[in-house]
């Protein structure tokens, strides 16, 4: 899949060091990033990822076991819903999950500024064509926030795309739209990551 980066900051080397090297986009990396096996498995590998980041040891099918999300033929048939994916990392993690929609600019870039804290972590549900004129909803972790570049990191999870730079109003634009699955917002997850994790139930 070739993908058309419109803007230089998506893919800009000069940017994504200093964003690799963000306090929770570190802990990210370390923790080993998982591409999703297939285009319907953006959501259990956000959460994996998420978890992994915490230093657990899963995988974006180990995160399913146990909760209400369950393939057919190894395939989410119609992907997960905010509100689904919120449970999901609810079962999966034992952590305080926070659904965020109808949010303002203001307060979305205020979030998008604490994504930079390790104490908590942000997993983003949008949708690719305000961003590349193409594609579908997806669900990627916020790696964090280069504050004087006003830029938000986003952990895509689809290998094609890989981890991309993009400015605050863009993503905002992206996220504030409707699922039609349910004909709810987009948001964010916010989890409180205080607490430690649970350990992941072993794989199936």
């Amino acid at each position: 899949m070739g993908i058309c980066w419109d803007a230089p900051t998506y893919q800009n080397p000069a940017l994504l060091a200093p964003a690799w090297a963000l306090p929770v986009a570190t802990l990210y990396r370390d923790g080993g990033y998982e591409h999703q096996a297939n285009p319907s498995f953006c959501g259990p590998t956000s959460a994996a990822n998420m978890l992994q980041s915490q230093g657990v040891v899963t995988d974006q099918r180990a995160v399913l076991v146990g909760s209400d999300v369950r393939p057919i033929f190894g395939v989410l048939p119609n992907g997960v819903s905010l509100d689904a994916e919120a449970e999901l990392v609810r079962d999966a993690s034992g952590q305080s999950v926070t659904v965020l929609r109808g949010l303002t600019l203001d307060q979305f870039r205020r979030h998008m500024a604490r994504s930079n804290d390790s104490t908590v972590r942000y997993i983003i549900n949008f949708h690719r064509a305000p961003l590349w004129g193409q594609g579908h909803g997806h669900f990627s972790p916020v790696l964090g926030y280069l504050e004087a570049e006003d830029l938000v990191f986003v952990g895509d999870v689809n290998r094609d795309y890989q981890p991309f730079l993009v400015s605050t109003a863009r993503l905002y634009e992206a996220m504030d739209t409707i699922d039609s699955d349910g004909n709810l917002k987009r948001g964010l997850l916010q989890i409180d990551a205080t607490r430690p994790p649970r350990a992941a139930s072993p794989q199936r």
